[in-house]
């Protein structure tokens, strides 16, 4: 790398928790950010998702080197001990902290593509001593490029959610269907999303938390006095053994082992139905709108009035296309991350911490931080992502040693051991991903803490 290239900034792809952190482990190091964020303010995606509780406590999803940048403004940090809402999140931390940064975080430029400077994929020579071009469209949909040292791609999944067909297409009719089909965990504390589901049958495709939250959601409103008649239709590609709901009391998350029972209690207490071993092929429409899903065996269920597919992310790699990343085939993580949250093996309490080495592609002073890095693997947890941003701060400053520290311990999941959280190939594949959330309520028989990764 030439001084002119030395002189210029990291970009950073996504204003969400671990982008910002990244920025503030950059600027701890002496080295400047600029943060690119596609949405109107920080935390776009996280917004989405604000009436949603985290897993995670307040003293486990601040970042220490954003804490320190945040202190000289009067930011008093919400009690560690306490479960933020997303919006909590947001409002309380992350947008603060992007306030902080000022000038080094750019609003409404959604970025299209990343390259070295004169140098498409195929190009090796004088490769690595090019800046990184990084092309974008900015506020008013004019487009603009600039140039960087290094680049962290920290945009997260958010954006590609997994399809309810059961062979990783989207089913089909499943787009035609669209006017009632979610990708999301519905807040059914809106008016207006609350009557669409009140009185409903809706199925909830998905075994991960996020499906979990959706049960519990459907049967809060089964037993309100405007929710007689909802009922929930639980979609599962396997069967259901011990773990399907999680770590129980085991779980040294406790709040993430509540919803699991919490959706326990949805099946057990009749407001949701349980199908096992079924992959949805088509979507179809009644003679009255319903939809009826229809397996590739060719079952036919009876009909719903909605359907919420929660089957994980996924990562958009379409913008990095012209870089050289080293993947792994199925999880299209890193190559050397991918055995260590390979999620036949691993839940987000046993992935070791890992950073700068485990996330380095073969184009150097590339790195995908946060859910980004994970691919298509689930249950990712905030402190690995700050662990991470440590780490590749550190090696972009050049301290190998500090780079390559283990500063994180993590808890456990409480049902890991044997073959893991997932004692089956197929729970993978339709497990929520992202930084897994739960309602702000949890009535059915558990503590109402709860919370995401």
């Amino acid at each position: 790398m030439n001084a002119s290239t030395e002189a210029l900034p990291v970009v950073v792809i996504g204003a969400g928790p671990i982008g910002l952190a990244a920025a503030a482990r950059l600027i701890e190091r002496d080295i400047q950010p600029l943060v690119l964020e596609a949405g109107p303010a920080a935390a776009s995606a996280v917004r989405e998702w604000a009436h949603l509780r985290l897993f995670s406590t307040w003293g486990e999803v601040v970042d220490p080197a954003a804490e320190k940048l945040l202190a000289p403004t009067g930011w008093v940090k919400p009690n560690a001990d306490t479960y933020p809402s997303g919006g909590d999140w947001a409002e309380l931390y992350l947008q603060p902290l992007a306030d902080a940064l000022g000038d080094k975080v750019r609003y409404g430029t959604t970025v299209t593509g990343v390259s070295r400077t004169g140098r498409d994929r195929i190009v090796d020579a004088d490769r690595e001593s090019q800046p990184f071009v990084i092309q974008y469209t900015a506020a008013g949909g004019h487009e603009e490029r600039i140039f960087a040292r290094a680049v962290v791609d920290a945009s997260g999944t958010w954006s590609t959610p997994g399809p309810a067909g059961g062979s990783g297409l989207p089913a089909l009719g499943e787009k035609s269907a669209a006017d009632r089909v979610t990708y999301r965990v519905p807040d059914l504390k809106d008016p207006a999303v609350r009557a669409r589901y009140a009185g409903k049958r809706t199925a909830v495709i998905g075994s991960g938390a996020s499906a979990f939250t959706a049960l519990a959601y459907l049967a809060d409103l089964a037993r309100a006095d405007d929710g007689g008649g909802t009922h929930g239709l639980w979609i599962l590609r396997r069967g259901i053994s011990g773990s399907t709901f999680g770590g129980g009391e085991a779980d040294q998350l406790p709040a993430r082992g509540a919803l699991g029972l919490a959706a326990k209690a949805a099946v057990d207490g009749g407001y949701a139905d349980a199908v096992t071993g079924f992959r949805t092929g088509a979507v179809e429409r009644d003679g009255d709108g319903r939809l009826v899903l229809v397996g590739e065996d060719g079952r036919r269920l009876d009909p719903v009035d909605e359907v919420v597919v929660l089957t994980g992310f996924r990562p958009d790699l379409t913008f990095l296309d012209e870089l050289r990343l080293g993947l792994d085939e199925r999880l299209q993580a890193p190559t050397e991350l991918a055995p260590l949250i390979d999620p036949n093996q691993h839940s987000c309490g046993t992935v070791y911490p890992h950073g700068a080495s485990e996330l380095s592609h073969p184009e150097k002073d590339v790195y995908l931080a946060g859910m980004k890095s994970y691919g298509r693997a689930p249950t990712f947890l905030a402190m690995t992502g700050y662990e991470q941003v440590r780490s590749i701060a550190a090696a972009l400053a050049g301290d190998r040693e500090a780079a390559e520290r283990v500063e994180l311990t993590l808890p456990e999941t409480g049902v890991c051991g044997g073959a893991g959280l997932f004692d089956q190939p197929a729970a993978a594949e339709e497990a929520g991903g992202g930084c897994c959330a739960t309602p702000t309520t949890l009535t059915i028989g558990v503590p109402a803490s709860s919370g995401g990764c």
